[in-house]
């Protein structure tokens, strides 16, 4: 069988990992493991970014007193961690597959030397036949530091390493034309580039994970929108994975196409950097008729009328319009110390180049 993709990310949600009392289902997580294994030997390069340390913690230890939500997450997460890759060692390991673990924090991708580190540290692993596992390091990883959920580590994950397509595997079959549980409803198979789909998102929580369907599909469009096909699908079904490469026109899911045209592996990395801008630039209309344009366009000096925020070079700044709302982000050339002096001069360099600015 020939798949059409030879590389791409897969994420597995606590809800498919997890049973109702909260513990890890080991059996779901086998089944998973047999699909990817098969993938693997047929030729696909799989990225796992896996969720389940805090079920896997759950299972293993009964504590003696309270604790609050962060010591929960610490404590689970650390005895859970290592419990989940040691599993995960252990049934790829009957397939004869090796795997390697890689936890990250969202400071990680903050800066692009960080960013190159972790990407060169997966393409040597897939280059030797190891499948990276990923996951966020919940021991360190509390409030701010925080990613949303898996949904976007796995997002800036196949953004990183340039996948072909991002399955995002959760416990429904994908996004509904209204509540899953009213009768007459049904799952969007495809969402094309720009369909609104505000009026169909429900904004609960998933039960144990962080996120929820909102957190799915405003990532699902970023990384759609960089060239990458996103599936959401439900990992609970038998043989999902492989039904959705094999059969994706009679699998149940929801597709986003991707757009045409990939961009650049710097204007991704910016692209999902927006939560570390150092400051804004705010545009006049005129400046931002023209980085709108068809014709690719750099922010120069003269056309902005305002800087907020310090930072130094090459930090990321976001791009706001002249009523003040976000248009995209950038990398900027100077510090804001330099900005303000060249703030509306004709004649000057870039503060943003096109080649570092990624319109939302």
């Amino acid at each position: 069988m020939k798949y059409p993709y030879s590389r791409i990310t897969v994420k597995i949600g606590s809800n498919v990992l997890a049973r109702k009392d909260g513990t890890l289902d080991v059996t779901r997580m086998s089944a998973l493991v047999d699909q990817v294994a098969e993938l693997h030997k047929a030729g696909i390069e799989v990225v796992l970014v896996s969720s389940g340390a805090v079920a896997s913690g759950r299972s293993e230890i009964k504590v003696s007193r309270k604790l609050d939500s962060v010591d929960q997450r610490q404590l689970y997460s650390a005895v859970g961690q290592a419990k989940l890759i040691n599993r995960y060692y252990e049934l790829f390991r009957e397939h004869g597959i090796a795997v390697g673990q890689v936890l990250t924090t969202k400071e990680s991708f903050g800066t692009r030397r960080h960013y190159l580190n972790q990407r060169h540290c997966m393409e040597v692993m897939l280059a030797n036949g190891v499948i990276p596992i990923v996951n966020e390091n919940d021991t360190i990883s509390v409030t701010e530091l925080m990613f949303t959920d898996n949904d976007e580590l796995s997002g800036l994950v196949a953004s990183m390493l340039d996948a072909q397509a991002l399955i995002i595997l959760s416990n429904i079959d994908g996004i509904y034309n209204g509540s899953p549980s009213e009768p007459g409803t049904s799952v969007i198979r495809e969402v094309e580039q720009g369909k609104d789909l505000s009026d169909y998102i429900q904004t609960e929580k998933s039960g144990f994970g962080r996120g929820g369907m909102l957190t799915k599909t405003t990532i699902a469009r970023k990384v759609a929108d960089e060239g990458i096909t996103v599936i959401i699908a439900n990992g609970k079904r038998d043989n999902i994975l492989i039904d959705l490469l094999e059969h994706p026109a009679d699998t149940v899911c929801t597709r986003f196409v991707p757009a045409p045209e990939a961009v650049s592996s710097v204007k991704k990395w910016i692209a999902h950097s927006e939560g570390f801008a150092k400051g804004e630039l705010h545009l006049n209309a005129q400046a931002v008729k023209a980085v709108k344009g068809k014709k690719a366009v750099s922010i120069l000096p003269v056309g902005v009328t305002r800087i907020e925020g310090d930072f130094e070079k090459d930090d990321i700044v976001r791009i706001m319009n002249a009523e003040g709302n976000q248009i995209g982000v950038g990398r900027i050339g100077v510090s804001s110390e330099e900005a303000r002096k060249m703030l509306g001069e004709h004649g000057q360099r870039p503060l943003v180049h096109y080649d570092y600015l990624y319109l939302d």
